[in-house]
C-alpha cells in the first residue's frame, strides 16, 4: 500500500485540529510536515501551539518545520513556503485547512466578521494554492486538499449564515476551478466530515459538551486524507469527498473507534453542515 514517507506536507492552521491530526497522520509514514499557523501562545478556550504540534508530530515519526504567519498576509505564506522548500527540497502537497467561522445572520455579522471569514477561508486558500503551485508541479504526485464542503445550492444553508456559507463556499470554488484548470499536472480535492468533528471550533460555535458528545474525533478525517493523498493524482482530481464514504471505499466498515462516546451509536451522531 502506498504511504506518505519521505512527502512534504503543508498545512494551514496546523497547530491543532483536523490539520494538527492530518499532519500526524502523514508523520506516521514518515513525512515531513510544515506547520503554518499564528499560534504560539496558548489560548484559554484553543488549547495547543505550532510548537506542541511539533513535538507530536516528532513523536509520531515525522520530520516538522514551525512556520509561524498569517494566513492573510501573502509575505508570511511566501516566507513559509520559501523555508519549506529550503529545509526540505520541495512540497508535495498541501492541505488548507485554515479557517475561520461565524454562524451568523446577516445583521449579525459585522463586517470585520465577514472580512475575516473571506480573508481567511477564500482568499488565504487561493492565495496560499498559488505560492505552492510552482512547487507542487515539479513533485511527483502532487495533491492540494481542501477543507471544504461540497457545493450545495440549497437556500437553507445561506439563509442560516450567508457570510460564512459565502467563504467556505469560497474554498470549495478553488477546488472546481483549480481541479480543470491543473488537470493532469496537480491534484485538486475537497474534504468534508459527515459528522460534527471534536474541534475547538465545535465547542465554541454550537455550545460545547453536548453537541462534542456526539461527535466524532479529527481522526477519522486524517485517515480520509491520507487514504486521497496516497492515491494517483492523475485520477483523483475535481472531487468533493465526505470523509466516511472515503474510508467504506477503502473497506472500513465499523466507525466505532472515531466516535467521542462510544455509546452513542452512528445513527445519532450529529451531521455536519451543508450535508
Amino acid at each position: 500500500m502506498a504511504d506518505l514517507a519521505g512527502k512534504t506536507l503543508f498545512i494551514t492552521g496546523a497547530s491543532r485540529g483536523i490539520g494538527k491530526a492530518i499532519g500526524e497522520r502523514a508523520a506516521r509514514d514518515g513525512a515531513n510536515v510544515v506547520l503554518f499557523a499564528k499560534t504560539t501562545e496558548p489560548h484559554p478556550k484553543l488549547p495547543g501551539t505550532l510548537y506542541t504540534a511539533a513535538e507530536d508530530i516528532e513523536r509520531a515519526g515525522g520530520k516538522a518545520l514551525v512556520c509561524v504567519g498569517d494566513v492573510r498576509e501573502e509575505d508570511q505564506v511566501a516566507a513559509a513556503v520559501a523555508k519549506a522548500v529550503a529545509t526540505f527540497g520541495g512540497i508535495d502537497i498541501l492541505i488548507n485547512n485554515a479557517s475561520a467561522i461565524s454562524l451568523t445572520g446577516t445583521e449579525s455579522t459585522d463586517m470585520k466578521k465577514f472580512d475575516l471569514m473571506h480573508q481567511i477561508n477564500t482568499r488565504g486558500t487561493f492565495m496560499t494554492s498559488r505560492l505552492c503551485l510552482p512547487h507542487l508541479k515539479k513533485a511527483a504526485n502532487p495533491h492540494v486538499l481542501n477543507l471544504a464542503p461540497p457545493l450545495n445550492m440549497d437556500p437553507m444553508w445561506f439563509g442560516r449564515h450567508v457570510a460564512y456559507t459565502m467563504a467556505k463556499y469560497g474554498m470549495s470554488l478553488c477546488v472546481l476551478g483549480m481541479a480543470e484548470e491543473y488537470r493532469g499536472k496537480v491534484a485538486f480535492n475537497a474534504l468534508w466530515p459527515k459528522t460534527v468533528i471534536n474541534t475547538a471550533a465545535v465547542k465554541n460555535q454550537l455550545g460545547g459538551v453536548a453537541e462534542v458528545q456526539l461527535a466524532r474525533q479529527p481522526a477519522i478525517m486524517a485517515d480520509a486524507a491520507h487514504a486521497i493523498l496516497c492515491r494517483p493524482a492523475s485520477d483523483c482530481s475535481g472531487n468533493f469527498f465526505i470523509d466516511e464514504q472515503v474510508l467504506r471505499s477503502e473497506g472500513v466498515n465499523d466507525f466505532s473507534a472515531y466516535r467521542v462516546d462510544p455509546s452513542i451509536s452512528d445513527a445519532q451522531l450529529m451531521p455536519d453542515f451543508f450535508l
